[in-house]
């Protein structure tokens, strides 16, 4: 299956903790901030994602237990800036006020994005 077919298929099964922590980070609803759900990065998908601050958000199940392919693949995602939030789904499931108040803090923690340099119109200058 493709990344982009898989990351679909991803989007309309997600586990009932990536729902709910769905449900909180969509529509700008975590201070006004913009997340994605299930989004590839380089060969790896995110559950959650948020580019302006380079904040990956995970949900994880029992598969992730000291698994070398997860070490692999956040290391990965460092090197290209990113920095990540680890929850296990029953905490998402059973704690969500305290993930919740995790992302926000991490969110305040991270620097803004710097704004993309403005093109030579913009400036007042004349090609």
């Amino acid at each position: 299956m493709h990344q982009r077919q898989f990351t679909k298929t991803l989007r309309q099964n997600m586990t009932d903790a990536e729902q709910l922590l769905w449900k909180h980070l969509r529509a700008h609803r975590m201070d006004g901030q913009k997340f994605r759900r299930q989004q590839p990065i380089g060969p790896y998908i995110v559950d959650f994602v948020h580019f302006g601050l380079r904040l990956i958000v995970e949900a994880d199940g029992g598969q992730h237990v000291d698994s070398d392919h997860d070490a692999a693949r956040d290391a990965w995602l460092r090197s290209q800036g990113f920095a990540l939030l680890r929850f296990w789904n029953n905490d998402i499931l059973h704690h969500t006020d305290s993930v919740l108040e995790a992302i926000w803090a991490a969110l305040q923690a991270q620097p803004p994005s710097p704004p993309a340099p403005l093109l030579q119109r913009e400036r007042g200058v004349t090609p």
